[in-house]
């Protein structure tokens, strides 16, 4: 069985992300959703979310296509989920960070030898992208 994990923070919700979740779902026959806590959304985006954490995760596994919905870790520099989900694909946002060179070397340090990186497609970028509805 092929495991594929997805990472973001979803705040709100939207169908880009559900188009996301159909491509990576498309990948394997398993789909974890990691959701990013409110302290790593401060943190990173410089901004509170929309919603809390709780909301977003239960927002993301009332969705079909994901198998396993879970918070992220509180340590956002720690990357100790990639030890303790196993997985054999990352599923990537067409925007997101760092770049697939960065994340393989960062599965490395993380002896995470055998997964592979794949960077999803944009939808409809103009339309659904958080920061852009949540200013609607």
């Amino acid at each position: 069985m092929k495991s594929v994990l997805f990472f973001g923070t979803f705040d709100p919700l939207h169908a880009g992300h559900r188009r996301a979740f159909l491509e990576a779902k498309s990948l394997g026959d398993y789909l974890t959703v990691v959701v990013a806590r409110d302290s790593t959304t401060r943190t990173q985006k410089k901004r509170a979310s929309y919603k809390s954490e709780h909301e977003r995760v239960a927002a993301v596994a009332s969705d079909s296509l994901v198998d396993a919905a879970i918070l992220g870790d509180a340590d956002t520099t720690s990357y100790n989920l990639l030890n303790k989900i196993p997985f054999d694909i990352l599923a990537l946002g067409y925007d997101q960070t760092p770049s697939d060179e960065q994340t393989l070397d960062l599965l490395r340090k993380q002896h995470v030898l055998l997964a592979r990186v794949v960077r999803l497609s944009p939808y409809l970028p103009d339309t659904y992208k958080s920061s852009l509805l949540r200013k609607a």
